[in-house]
């Protein structure tokens, strides 16, 4: 779905609040390495550099907003305690995260989640809701909200989504030479703060999108002009947020380039062939970058320089291969 600019945004994430989100969360992250990948060049047929964001602090680049959020919060709103809504990997950055600064933590995840990301937020000492959806656990958290507890959105929040823009910021800082940057969208907080800094640090560069089928909130945004309540289907709950906020669809309409659809075959499928290509072992919400970057070269033609943001790795060798086995990928 190529996004719709409709020139009603306002009020976008500048490049001095990812630099200020940037200087807050040095030496409580990671700077994740930004690596030539000679096996994906080989296996795509063009130069690939890959942001590593699944060696981050956590298993994923989720611990850069939630750090930064958590930060940023007054003495009040840290005593009520954090509340946040998980498809795992917000999960396990914010219990950690609030475990290092000594705030208590209630997590909210549907039954979907991943079981290791429900045992790591456990184990750092959050409480853990379980819902029957993702739905069901959007609602709860809103619940939570109203009874006291201080909201820690996944992408609904310009602090969260800044925080996130950090790994563009280091993106453009670290890469060589790169046309094209292939980013995975749930909620649109990735997204948004990624592409925010790659527009004012890079501006040529082309940025896409890319969804599960299943867990297509941001497609179905940008075909009706807005958020819009969605199903879904996908195996990828990583990826599986119900709507995106008006703050993420506003930057992906405003500044990405285009949202690609890839199955959820093809992204496990994915994570097989980062395995063996790049020697990575990541979870299908970064696996589905590999589809689309096929399709992406399609479009594009020769003299194309990828650049991949592989977004966490918190899925089980055990996940991976059953789902394979699903695909009768084996």
């Amino acid at each position: 779905m190529r996004a719709v600019r409709t020139g009603r945004v306002t009020a976008l994430i500048g490049i001095s609040e990812i630099e200020a989100a940037a200087e807050r969360i040095a030496g409580h992250v990671v700077r994740t390495p930004t690596v030539p990948s000679p096996g994906l060049s080989a296996l795509l047929g063009a130069p690939v550099t890959a942001k590593l964001e699944l060696l981050q602090r956590t298993g994923s680049f989720k611990a850069r907003g939630a750090t930064a959020k958590l930060l940023s919060l007054s003495e009040a709103e840290r005593a009520a305690g954090v509340v946040a809504v998980s498809g795992g990997n917000h999960g396990i950055a914010l219990a950690l995260t609030a475990a290092a600064l000594h705030v208590k933590a209630t997590v909210v995840m549907p039954r979907s989640a991943p079981a290791r990301a429900v045992q790591i937020a456990e184990e750092a000492g959050a409480a853990v809701r379980l819902t029957e959806d993702m739905g069901g656990a959007f609602s709860l958290v809103t619940r939570l909200r109203d009874e006291g507890l201080t909201l820690v959105h996944p992408f609904d929040d310009p602090v969260v989504v800044a925080g996130q823009g950090t790994v563009g910021l280091e993106f453009a800082d670290d890469a060589g030479e790169l046309t094209d940057v292939l980013v995975s969208i749930g909620g649109g907080g990735l997204m948004a703060g990624v592409a925010a800094a790659l527009r004012a640090r890079r501006p040529g560069v082309r940025i896409w999108g890319v969804e599960t089928e299943g867990a297509t909130a941001m497609s179905e945004a940008l075909a009706a002009g807005g958020p819009v309540p969605v199903a879904l289907s996908s195996i990828v709950s990583t990826l599986s947020a119900p709507a995106v906020s008006q703050l993420t669809y506003d930057h992906v309409s405003a500044l990405v380039d285009e949202v690609l659809v890839v199955t959820d075959r093809e992204a496990v499928q994915g994570s097989l062939g980062l395995a063996d290509h790049a020697k990575v072992w990541a979870e299908p919400a970064a696996g589905c970058l590999l589809p689309a970057a096929r399709r992406v070269l399609e479009r594009v033609g020769d003299g194309a320089r990828l650049g991949l943001v592989v977004c966490g790795g918190n899925a089980t060798t055990g996940d991976v291969m059953a789902w394979a086995e699903r695909f009768g990928l084996l």
